[in-house]
């Protein structure tokens, strides 16, 4: 029997990703966000708060990397994005290229949102954005944003983070959306490319809890089994 060619990752990476492809992962529709506040959660080196910021969206991320300087964002993004190059060369025929086309362009994309996310960090205006943290512990108060965003964090991560540490970050999330907001995660399966072991059991969790949880299709088709994500309604 032929093994799974699987993507290895030791440690959680740093993201680089643009708001085009955050409007795929979440189906998201500009005109709906416009001044409504959101928020990015390990959003990494993306560059999504700068672009919608520049929409008129009041977005905001959240992640521990924001405690370096750009400088040394820049320089380990730089390295994160050739060392994915390189495990992505070797797996080529596993991804579905529909949207990045190859390798090298979904290179230049990396790097280019790279780019972007360092220029809006490190100006004095850009830089209130960014908030330094990590799940399960925001530092914001209850129900302050329309909606909570969280990708390739939650459930990729599975063999690194227990279920108690997801019921626990998903509360959070919860937490401080808004009354009427949402919480969308994506996608809904760990690095082996099949979905999180306890994902049923989360989402009656949360149903039981009073939230209207759904599984709704995203339009990214890249990772295997990626064509979903989360969304939780409060």
């Amino acid at each position: 029997m032929e093994q799974k060619q699987v993507y290895e990752q030791v440690g959680v990476a740093m993201t680089s990703r643009s708001y085009v492809e955050y409007e795929k992962m979440f189906m998201l529709q500009t005109a709906d966000l416009i001044g409504k506040r959101v928020l990015d959660v390990a959003g990494g080196a993306s560059s999504f708060t700068s672009e919608a910021s520049r929409l008129g969206i009041y977005a905001e991320a959240v992640d521990p990397l924001y405690a370096n300087s750009p400088s040394a964002i820049s320089a380990h993004g730089m390295q994160e994005i050739e060392l994915v190059a390189m495990k992505m060369a070797k797996l080529v025929d596993v991804y579905d290229w529909t949207f990045y086309g190859s390798v090298e362009q979904h290179r230049a994309g990396r790097i280019q949102a790279l780019q972007r996310f360092v220029e809006d960090f490190s100006n004095v205006e850009g830089s209130t954005r960014y908030h330094t943290a990590a799940l399960p512990s925001l530092p914001f108060e209850a129900e302050s944003f329309d909606l909570v965003m969280c990708s390739h964090f939650l459930f990729l991560y599975e063999e690194q983070f227990d279920y108690a540490f997801h019921v626990g970050a998903v509360r959070e999330l919860l937490r401080v959306c808004k009354p009427g907001g949402e919480v969308r995660i994506y996608p809904l399966m760990s690095f082996r490319t099949e979905e999180y072991s306890y994902l049923p059991e989360l989402i009656n969790e949360f149903e039981l809890a009073g939230f209207n949880v759904q599984k709704r299709e995203a339009s990214l088709p890249f990772l295997p089994n990626s064509h979903q994500f989360l969304s939780i309604k409060k």
